[in-house]
């Protein structure tokens, strides 16, 4: 997985992290170093990754050069080989372009070969090496016929492949970088009270960071003093700027929009938020599908059956049908190229890397290439309730006390008891407390959370319980007093605290949260889309079916404790459906680990985030629909790719072999037929390009 350490500004990253060994960073390799990494990665020796634009850049730049150099030169070399035979001119102009321009190829072979695997540069070098060494010792024999002209559109032919190849792909180094680009290159530092500019790699933790209007955050930090708005659309997705104040966070990257905040630096390099974001898709594009590596194993077979077919073609031209030694060599040459898997090779990873950097430009954000595959293949999504279908912010809706008691009176006993929880319920009653300005009692003692039914406390001497009626009915208290209130309140989708004193009823609260204004248009489409929908949630049964109602989800899993919920997407599984869960809290983690598929929702915690397989940055659950319908796009592409690479091998080297020669006179010169398998590659990496056109089907969800 490459690593993505901003240590030095937002574009010195370190080079690549190996199975066996760390290289060392770019900034400290030669050139000559990095054109030796680039020629391997060029030809598929390494599955690191790019290390940054700068080795994608060199990459694409040494090939291109390379190409350049050896196409000026076989223009003459044709001349001298087909139009006015001169073989010690064409050895003369052949041989800088085998040595300089074909070394990427000689140089990887023997990496191959070290390494006991066989790639398409092995094929790419025994054809080149075979029409340069026998037209070498041709010349040298006194005849007049050669390959040079071979050897050399050979290369030129196959560098011009790889070349558009690196092209077609370079957007999706260019859309990395410009995620890099959002952390500013100087950040302004408080020293001694006053104001420094200095580099944005030079801040440490605990640093303390000025921002002016205008400014781009450098770092992820916690305000300390000021309030401001802040723009962090295009790391988190959140189009409207984000109010902040002391006790906030701030992400690097995002954008100050209004006033002036001093921030203490929390998280510096490849520990922010926006560095992880970029190694996720990083990693993702890196990685392979299941897909490709049945590819790979083909392809290895289909270098022997390349370098076999070469000789059995030679072979058969040449001791059976006694044909002359050229002809038969000439037949031997083109099978072995035209085999070459290159194609093959880049049928899954070309639409896994424009798939995932599809993904993260719509802040879907998804960890591999087997979870990118996978998500196509869903049948049932379970979604969590709060935060995930709703906002996650509940408010207080209606607050009943029984005879003897004021509204006031059980928001204060509730909000003493709630005081020392970190439920968004309890927020939501000592936030209407605030409001009301009710004075709470501060003498709490013996305070207990109950996970999943609610809390219980001595409140200056009085036991108090708040919570669901399974509470009050462990607690041998009797709601019969409240009984059709609560009843009514549970019918229009509320989520319902009652509160008691010392075994007797003294009240209820009803909170609501406001579902998400996407989501029953998403559920609507997934269900459209043949998915089962289901709903899982701690609420009441009565609560669960009037939002399951609201949202036209059929099936609800209610009152389910967080510890359960992982049984209920097992549940699922055990029914024979490939199931997703999504959600966005820490006792999800359980449920997204037992998921086939786990999706986090990007506004939930780190645990979350941690376990799921998706990310979804915005917290919309149409995202959801997106991640999926863009996983079913990127494994079309990688079928059609696929099928293309292998077809066109299949019938290629027949072809090739010269099969057509003795009944229709079609035969196939080498630089001919790396042309055509340049044209194989070059096609494999355009159709993964054309991914993109589904974009607007994700925009209009």
């Amino acid at each position: 997985m490459t690593l993505v350490p901003m240590k030095k500004g937002p574009v010195d990253h370190t080079a690549m992290k190996h199975d066996k060994h760390v290289m060392k960073p770019l900034s400290e390799m030669s050139r000559w170093e990095k054109i030796k990494m680039s020629m391997t990665m060029a030809m598929g020796m390494e599955h690191g990754g790019i290390a940054g634009r700068e080795m994608a850049k060199l990459m694409e730049e040494d090939i291109r050069n390379k190409f350049f150099f050896s196409l000026i030169l076989s223009i003459p070399i044709v001349y001298f080989s087909i139009i006015r035979p001169n073989s010690w001119v064409a050895l003369i102009l052949t041989t800088p372009v085998f040595l300089y321009s074909g070394w990427i190829f000689l140089y990887s072979t023997v990496k191959a070969l070290k390494a006991k695997t066989l790639n398409m540069a092995v094929l790419i070098a025994v054809g080149i090496t075979a029409a340069y060494s026998f037209s070498v010792l041709l010349t040298f024999l006194g005849s007049a016929d050669s390959y040079y002209e071979a050897a050399a559109l050979l290369i030129t032919f196959v560098l011009f492949g790889h070349w558009m190849e690196m092209k077609s792909r370079r957007g999706t180094t260019d859309a990395l970088q410009a995620l890099f680009d959002l952390v500013p290159p100087q950040a302004r530092k408080i020293v001694n009270g006053k104001e420094m500019m200095i580099p944005t790699a030079e801040i440490k933790v605990g640093d303390l960071v000025l921002l002016k209007p205008g400014d781009k955050v450098p770092v992820d930090g916690q305000i300390i003093e000021g309030e401001s708005a802040i723009d962090e659309s295009l790391v988190t997705g959140e189009s409207i700027p984000v109010s902040k104040k002391p006790g906030d966070v701030v992400i690097g990257g995002s954008i100050n929009q209004s006033g002036s905040v001093k921030f203490r630096a929390t998280k510096i390099g490849e520990d922010t938020a926006l560095a992880q974001i970029v190694k996720l898709v990083e990693s993702a594009q890196n990685s392979k599908a299941p897909g490709q590596k049945i590819a790979d194993k083909f392809a290895q077979y289909l270098v022997i059956v390349a370098v076999g077919g070469g000789l059995l073609t030679f072979a058969i031209w040449f001791f059976v049908l006694g044909q002359p030694l050229l002809f038969a060599l000439t037949f031997a040459i083109s099978t072995v190229v035209i085999a070459c898997p290159d194609a093959l090779g880049l049928a899954t990873p070309t639409a896994v890397a424009v798939g995932t950097g599809l993904g993260a430009k719509h802040n879907i954000l998804i960890k591999d290439a087997p979870t990118l595959e996978q998500v196509s293949r869903i049948q049932a999504v379970v979604l969590d309730k709060t935060g995930t279908l709703t906002e996650g912010k509940p408010k207080i809706t209606d607050v009943i006390a029984i005879k003897g008691f004021t509204e006031n009176d059980v928001l204060a006993i509730c909000a003493a008891a709630e005081e020392k929880s970190s439920h968004p319920l309890s927020k939501a009653i000592l936030d209407e407390t605030f409001k009301r300005k009710i004075v709470v009692p501060k003498k709490v003692e013996k305070f207990k959370n109950i996970a999943g039914h609610g809390v219980e406390a001595v409140v200056e001497g009085k036991r108090v319980l708040v919570g669901t009626t399974k509470l009050m009915k462990d607690g041998g208290v009797d709601t019969f007093p409240i009984q059709s209130e609560i009843d009514r309140l549970l019918s229009e989708g509320k989520t319902i605290m009652i509160s008691a004193i010392d075994g007797e009823v003294s009240g209820v609260v009803a909170v609501q949260d406001s579902i998400k204004e996407n989501a029953k248009k998403a559920i609507n489409r997934m269900k459209e889309l043949g998915l089962e929908v289901a709903m899982i949630t701690g609420d009441n049964r009565k609560t669960g079916e009037a939002i399951g109602k609201q949202l036209g989800i059929g099936r609800i899993f209610s009152e389910v404790l967080p510890e359960d919920k992982a049984k209920y997407v097992k549940k699922l599984q055990d029914e024979g459906k490939f199931v997703a869960m999504v959600g966005d809290g820490v006792n999800d983690a359980p449920a997204l680990a037992q998921a086939d598929i786990g999706i986090a929702i990007g506004a939930g915690t780190d645990v979350a985030i941690e376990t799921a397989r998706v990310v979804l940055m915005k917290s919309d659950p149409a995202d959801i629909l997106r991640a999926i319908k863009l996983s079913k796009a990127t494994v079309r592409k990688m079928k059609e790719n696929l099928f293309w690479a292998s077809i066109y091998n299949l019938l290629a080297i027949p072809i090739a072999a010269g099969v057509l020669y003795p009944k229709f006179g079609i035969s196939l010169r080498p630089e001919i037929s790396a042309l055509l398998m340049s044209i194989s590659s070059i096609i494999v990496a355009t159709n993964a390009v054309l991914l993109k056109r589904a974009e607007k089907d994700l925009v209009s969800i």
